[in-house]
């Protein structure tokens, strides 16, 4: 046992496992930027410009409902079984996805391979809550979170080199090694964690209703994006079933014995006010990750490649940040006041990219973009610490299920509102007066000025987020590792 009370891997172990933790996170988070770099040759090869925004739309919404229904599967069948199923979920239909005919194919392998996707960015977190110390959590989340900006800034490097030279089917073969590589890591290194005496219950209610309720607001959005395109009364519609859906959802989660998204985990202020700066984090990240490219080559007319590059300091910056974050916090034990900063740095960014015009030179693209870098990588974990210090070790899977659930719900409502922001600045009638070119700066501007609004709701929230202590938190119990990985008091 350590100084705090909780049971101790020995080093060389730990070590092992966050290796393998590292690797299968790499598998989901390398695919999305990847994809993004492939689709104008997919769309080429399968037709269905249509269908453009499917494909990361199916995948999003299926691991949105795999990051719940799956956090509490591995409390009943353990961590690592769960864990291992997904990598190998995720390659499987991979291979399926590579070998798709027409656009159809791809949209339901991708919507499977989303189930795949979630379980690989949710449940290596539960993982380090459990296997670390909580003053250590923070340092560990923090290295999980470099591999999102490693894929973020590897991703489309790679998807060019793979589909230029293999073709675009191979950036979902090329998931298979590190897929395989990840599996074998995994199964030697880690133990088998899981929660006693949990009832082995699946809330298909809830999984049922919450996933209906998601789906339609999703798609009520994407289509109200194109107005002109679709009947006011169907956007209509699919807004009241999404909401009928959701009421129909709490009342399942009332109901349920083993609930996906227990209702009581509302009751704790720590835990709301986690999940909405979780819900505008992800949204102001997806500001820019999605506008300044857009802004890059719409704008100042740069190369598809080159606005990839230009994108590398804020994917670094968003790295670096979320290291320090981490570090910071395992040594202090706080948070409150980087979560204040986390989102004045982040209002700085979004503010700053609303000022950008045409005459807006390169560095400074650069300079504002990677300032809102450094604000989304601050975000990446404070959360996760935040609830995970709030709850005793058994609301450990779920807490930090629904930190990422809460931020996937971010993208799948705000990039739809960012996209009809966008079109309705284009269609009105003082835009297309102002012409091509300057209708779409006032556009970009529009999202980062609601952005700014965003950061300032943050900011604000921030300040009822109560503290807890890494030292008050509850000791994590001997029976939760496995004995072979035990080690003497040090």
């Amino acid at each position: 046992m350590n100084p705090e009370g909780h049971p101790t891997l020995a080093k060389d172990r730990l070590n092992l496992i966050m290796v393998g933790l590292m690797v299968g996170i790499l598998v989901a988070a390398l695919d999305y930027s990847i994809m993004a770099t492939a689709m104008p040759k997919v769309i080429n090869s399968l037709q269905g410009m249509e269908y453009y925004v499917w494909p990361f739309t199916s995948y999003m919404l299926t691991s949105t409902i795999s990051i719940i229904l799956f956090g509490k599967l591995s409390d009943i069948y353990g961590r690592k079984h769960v864990l291992i199923a997904g990598i190998i979920i995720f390659v499987v239909t991979s291979v399926l996805c590579g070998f798709s005919t027409n656009m159809l194919m791809l949209i339901l392998f991708r919507g499977l391979q989303g189930i795949g996707g979630g379980i690989l960015i949710s449940l290596p977190f539960m993982v380090v809550g459990e296997i670390s110390s909580p003053r250590e959590r923070a340092k560990y989340m923090g290295i999980l979170g470099t591999v999102f900006g490693l894929a973020d800034v590897l991703g489309p490097i790679l998807g060019g080199v793979i589909t230029d030279t293999l073709g675009w089917r191979w950036v979902f073969f090329v998931n298979v090694p590190v897929g395989i590589a990840a599996v074998a890591l995994i199964s030697y290194s880690l133990p088998n964690f899981k929660l006693k005496d949990v009832k082995k219950v699946i809330d298909y209610s809830g999984v049922l209703t919450l996933t209906l309720s998601l789906s339609s607001l999703f798609l009520a959005l994407t289509l109200a994006g194109d107005i002109n395109s679709y009947a006011g009364g169907v956007i209509a519609g699919l807004i009241v079933v999404s909401g009928v859906m959701f009421t129909l959802f709490v009342w399942a989660e009332k109901k349920a014995v083993e609930p996906i998204l227990p209702l009581y985990l509302f009751k704790n202020s720590i835990f709301n006010v986690s999940s909405l700066e979780s819900f505008l984090a992800s949204a102001l990240m997806f500001s820019g990750i999605i506008y300044v490219p857009l802004f890059a080559q719409g704008v100042l007319g740069m190369s598809a490649t080159n606005s990839g590059f230009l994108m590398i300091p804020m994917f670094l910056s968003l790295t670096l940040a979320s290291l320090i974050t981490g570090q910071i916090i395992s040594r202090t034990g706080r948070y409150k006041k980087l979560v204040i900063a986390e989102f004045i740095i982040t209002g700085m960014g979004v503010l700053l990219l609303a000022t950008m015009n045409a005459h807006t030179p390169y560095y400074l693209l650069i300079l504002y973009s990677t300032i809102l870098g450094v604000g989304s990588g601050m975000a990446y974990n404070i959360f996760n610490v935040a609830v995970q210090n709030a709850f005793p070790l058994r609301e450990i899977g779920v807490v930090t299920a629904s930190m990422r659930f809460f931020r996937n719900v971010g993208f799948i409502v705000f990039v739809p509102i960012f996209g009809l922001l966008v079109n309705l600045t284009l269609t009105s009638s003082s835009a297309a007066f102002l012409g091509p070119t300057p209708a779409l700066i006032l556009s970009i501007q529009n999202v980062f000025l609601l952005a700014v609004v965003l950061s300032l709701l943050g900011l604000i929230l921030s300040f009822f987020l109560k503290e807890t202590p890494s030292e008050e938190e509850e000791p994590v119990t001997s029976e939760a590792v496995s004995g072979e990985w035990m080690v003497k008091n040090k």
